[in-house]
């Protein structure tokens, strides 16, 4: 174990950072400062106020996310998959004396188009933590990520939570609907929906006329809308990987998104083994920074 070191989550709109002495975190940082909202400022003048007062000289800085990007403060290349996970510390790029940000990866095949920034170290650390065939990281882009033991084989993008979020606030679907409330019977009805009809194109304009027939309650359109997206989403994914479903999947999520995808998943016949997002982010931040002190 290094006796110290530092790790940042650096995404477009948020940015979030840890001290660790001898395996353990003694401050942690946040800040809104995303590579998208510096206003005005340097990346490296954020960086100096994010990590004011911890940096000693020899103390290494991990950084992650879209502080990689072509958007961020230096770009770090995808690694092509099949993408053995050791290369994540081994192809590290340096930004500062000591400061350096993971790689991400990608795949570019004539079926399957895809890149990850900042998911690649949550990976890692569910890799150490929880080992499964299939890792499964819901968000606004969900990430299912097919590995083995020493390599990340393929993965592929769902744009289910930022569909969620376009069709309520910006279509027809969510027009003059009155605040929204939570409904595990409306989620679960959306769910079984969802997964049992694969054409969904034609049932996303139903969800706008069930509520106006009165067939659906207006102010539950949100959660029937989520359960119908991630029904749809787990059942594709599933059947395209074709998982044996004796084998836990593993997934990396918030407690309330994790929830979703539990159940969805189990409908479907799979069990499934839960991290927290920040637990697996750190655990593989840990595994770099051991790598590269040794």
């Amino acid at each position: 174990m290094t006796s110290g070191y530092i790790a940042i989550d650096w995404g477009s709109t948020n940015l979030r950072a840890w001290h660790y002495r001898d395996g353990v975190c003694v401050d942690s940082r946040q800040t809104a400062a995303g590579v998208t909202r510096l206003n005005g400022k340097s990346p490296q003048a954020v960086f100096d106020e994010v990590t004011h007062g911890w940096r000693e000289q020899d103390t290494p800085v991990l950084m992650a996310g879209m502080v990689g990007s072509n958007a961020g403060w230096k770009i770090a290349p995808y690694l092509p998959c099949p993408a053995p996970f050791a290369s994540l510390s081994q192809q590290l790029t340096p930004v500062l004396d000591k400061v350096w940000i993971i790689p991400g990866l990608s795949v570019q095949h004539d079926d399957n188009c895809n890149v990850m920034r900042g998911e690649e170290t949550q990976l890692l650390g569910a890799k150490t933590l929880s080992p499964a065939p299939l890792y499964i990281m819901p968000g606004t882009h969900c990430k299912w990520v097919h590995a083995d033991e020493r390599t990340v084989q393929d993965f592929r993008t769902v744009m289910t939570g930022e569909l969620h979020h376009l069709l309520l606030n910006y279509s027809l679907i969510g027009a003059g609907l009155p605040e929204q409330k939570e409904s595990f019977s409306a989620f679960n009805a959306g769910l079984e929906r969802g997964i049992n009809d694969r054409d969904l194109l034609p049932r996303l304009f139903e969800v706008r006329a069930a509520h106006v027939l009165g067939g659906l309650p207006r102010e539950e359109v949100s959660e029937f809308l989520s359960g119908l997206l991630i029904g749809n989403e787990a059942a594709a994914m599933t059947r395209h990987y074709a998982l044996d479903n004796q084998q836990p999947v593993t997934l990396v999520a918030n407690p309330s998104l994790s929830r979703r995808y539990v159940t969805a998943l189990s409908l479907l016949g799979f069990r499934t083994k839960v991290l927290d997002g920040d637990e697996a982010f750190q655990a593989g931040i840990r595994s770099i920074a051991n790598a590269v002190a040794n």
